[in-house]
């Protein structure tokens, strides 16, 4: 039988741990509405651009995406994971998602440059026989997003100069509001010009449609810049969202096991004493009864 001293011991370590799992809960919670109010944030700024490339691209009449390069040069993947861990099976799923996804693109590991941000994701493909070209440290905080996506940018205009880009897919995490987190994917270069067209039959919030007067190539080079990098940041910043949210999930089932058995641990310790005592005070009457 464990001694009241080594019981008590572990209940001060397990008070201490349930301590610890609170503060990150707490941290964990206070991250995810710092990168949802990113989100909410740029929507507005994302359907500006939106419109503005469906009036360009209506006045143009080239609401069309460009033709598909019948064999690929080579495609950069970007995957966003995590750096830390405690978030359950984060980067496993997004990596098994990322190489079922591409594998069913037809998109071999020979046309493939994989771009990781986040350490444990760049582990995790390497696992799966995925190799890495670069990674990239995440956001410390919803305010370092825009250096982060701005780093990304350079690279990835760096690798298209050097091993002509065809194409750029996004893989990354995210959770719709009130649902599972769930990893998507998508090419977000070249843009597809017809997904544009849908907002035809949208409500267009103004009386009248604007109009523009700089060149139109160079105002379609410009929104497509912001449009890209928007999309990215919406990326990162959903990906960091349901990172915290992960994190904070498992903490929850954390705390609950650690309630458990901290439960389990009391109730022992309170046996142990009792019977402690018990044996005490039946010491204390034989030696009574001894001495009449």
């Amino acid at each position: 039988m464990e001694t009241l001293e080594k019981l008590r011991a572990q209940m001060d370590s397990l008070h201490r741990l349930s301590n610890l799992v609170k503060t990150m809960k707490a941290l964990a919670a206070a991250n995810i509405r710092q990168y949802e109010q990113s989100v909410t944030a740029l929507s507005g700024y994302f359907r500006t651009v939106e419109r503005g490339l469906y009036v360009l691209l209506r006045d143009y009449g080239a609401a069309q995406s460009p033709p598909e390069q019948s064999r690929q040069k080579s495609v950069a993947v970007i995957v966003f994971g995590t750096d830390y861990g405690l978030c359950g099976r984060f980067n496993e799923d997004i990596t098994e998602f990322t190489l079922n996804r591409l594998q069913a693109l037809g998109i071999g590991s020979e046309q493939r440059r994989v771009l990781a941000l986040g350490g444990r994701v760049t582990a995790s493909l390497e696992r799966d026989g995925q190799e890495v070209d670069d990674t990239l440290l995440l956001p410390g905080s919803a305010g370092q997003i825009t250096s982060t996506v701005q780093a990304l940018t350079l690279l990835v205009d760096a690798w298209q100069a050097q091993h002509q880009i065809q194409a750029v897919y996004l893989f990354y995490n995210r959770q719709p509001s009130g649902q599972p987190i769930q990893s998507v994917g998508f090419k977000v270069w070249p843009v597809e010009l017809s997904r544009f067209k849908q907002l035809e039959e949208e409500r267009w919030p103004a009386r009248s449609i604007p109009t523009y007067t700089m060149p139109g190539d160079r105002l379609l080079a410009q929104l497509l810049r912001q449009y890209l990098f928007v999309t990215m940041f919406r990326a990162c910043a959903e990906s960091q969202a349901s990172e915290h949210s992960s994190r904070l999930s498992s903490m929850q089932a954390a705390e609950h096991n650690l309630e458990e058995h901290l439960q389990e641990l009391t109730g022992t310790y309170r046996r142990t004493r009792q019977e402690s005592i018990t044996t005490e005070l039946m010491d204390i009457i034989s030696g009574y009864e001894s001495m009449r």
